[in-house]
């Protein structure tokens, strides 16, 4: 069963309730973070998710419902998997970090 990731509901770690505490616990679980990058460039289908990420398919069930529950993911039937309005929003928001990373890398490297 999905716990919902809702304000208003404890989130693991905090009794609060507060929008902030629920995205960091939705986005600390395992796997929920490389689901909304692996859909950055369009809808995916299940095997397609399960292929590129590699985890069991109860696990890639549990995080889409969780993503589908907190409106960051929607299913559709001809496409497969994709991010709703709210989902793309929050990917914009991983871009900055994503070119930090690269410049990180860069670093480590030199």
């Amino acid at each position: 069963m999905v716990k919902p990731v809702l304000p208003g509901h404890p989130a693991r770690g905090s009794k609060s309730g507060r929008p902030i505490m629920l995205l960091l616990d939705l986005l600390g679980r395992r796997w929920v973070l490389r689901l909304v990058w692996e859909l950055r460039e369009g809808p995916k289908r299940f095997r397609e998710l399960q292929m590129a990420i590699g985890a069991s398919p109860t696990i890639i069930n549990e995080r889409l419902a969780e993503l589908r529950a907190a409106k960051l993911v929607e299913l559709d039937t001809a496409s497969g998997y994709r991010l709703t309005a709210l989902g793309t929003e929050l990917l914009h928001l991983f871009l900055p970090l994503h070119a930090w990373s690269e410049k990180w890398a860069k670093r480590l490297s030199a």
